[in-house]
């Protein structure tokens, strides 16, 4: 069973300038409600028991959003507001699941990860990337079913427009398993046109095995100087480790960007 999940958030956010300036995108609301908590939700409806964060000390404000007791305290005994309180036993709540550890330097998903090594327990693991929100069905909660059904580490799959694909990480697809998962032969990022293997791009969900830390610990940086996960991952894969695209049902929203920050919270508010 996948109990444990990590969720990126170092981040700088310089897409969401100039809000992130002074503020961590996370913590931006969306329709009302702290992104954060839509992808905690999620976890927790996906059976998950432990969330461990990743963050840097500039967004350490993030830790203070669920450890800010004495300021609820303080409040709820002046105000005696039940929708305060209930707001505070939620943040309680989520406090219980998390973990944090620190990666201070931008050096790519694949070194964030990384810094999770000692608090991995079992084979796999869930990892879900902020920026990406899907909403009307649980993404995660489909792939953990997935990755019981074929005992492999899984990845989220979405059809994007052909003249896109230079913006993603794109699959090159095998062995189709059922209607909704295929098996991945190769993940190249940010292809041309001409050579993008297919239009089914990466999205911010997956379930990978402990294994993965080995491939991290021996990886050289990739584009941008960085560590990329997916490098990580065609690693594995050309061990044979199986990987499965999942074809997820849901709508999936781009919140990291100014305009896709705006439209998130319109079709949150629609659903």
């Amino acid at each position: 069973m996948i109990k444990q999940a990590i969720i990126p958030l170092a981040g700088l956010g310089t897409r969401l300038l100039p809000l992130t300036s002074v503020f961590a995108k996370e913590l931006l609301p969306i329709n009302g409600k702290p992104g954060i908590e839509y992808i905690l939700d999620e976890c927790i409806d996906a059976g998950i028991k432990e969330v461990i964060f990743i963050i840097s000390e500039k967004k350490k404000m993030i830790k203070k959003y669920f450890y800010n007791d004495s300021f609820y305290k303080k409040i709820i005994k002046k105000k005696k507001d039940s929708r305060i309180l209930n707001e505070y036993k939620k943040i309680l709540r989520y406090k219980k699941m998390i973990k944090f550890v620190y990666q201070n330097k931008p050096m790519g998903t694949g070194n964030a990860v990384l810094k999770t090594k000692n608090l991995i327990k079992d084979k796999y693991f869930l990892m879900l990337l902020p920026d990406d929100l899907i909403i009307k069905n649980n993404c995660s909660k489909s792939m953990i079913k997935v990755h019981n059904r074929y005992k492999a580490s899984v990845m989220a799959s979405l059809s994007v427009n052909k003249k896109t694909v230079s913006r993603w990480g794109i699959y090159k697809l095998s062995k189709k398993l059922d209607k909704k998962n295929q098996l991945i032969s190769d993940v190249i990022e940010k292809p041309t046109i001409k050579l993008a293997p297919s239009n089914k791009a990466v999205i911010g969900r997956y379930i990978l095995p402990k294994k993965i830390f080995s491939k991290l610990q021996k990886q050289s940086p990739g584009k941008g100087g960085e560590f990329h996960i997916t490098d990580a991952i065609q690693s594995l894969i050309n061990d044979k480790e199986k990987f499965i695209a999942h074809s997820f049902l849901g709508k999936y929203l781009d919140c990291g960007s100014m305009h896709g920050y705006i439209k998130s919270s319109m079709e949150i508010a629609k659903s």
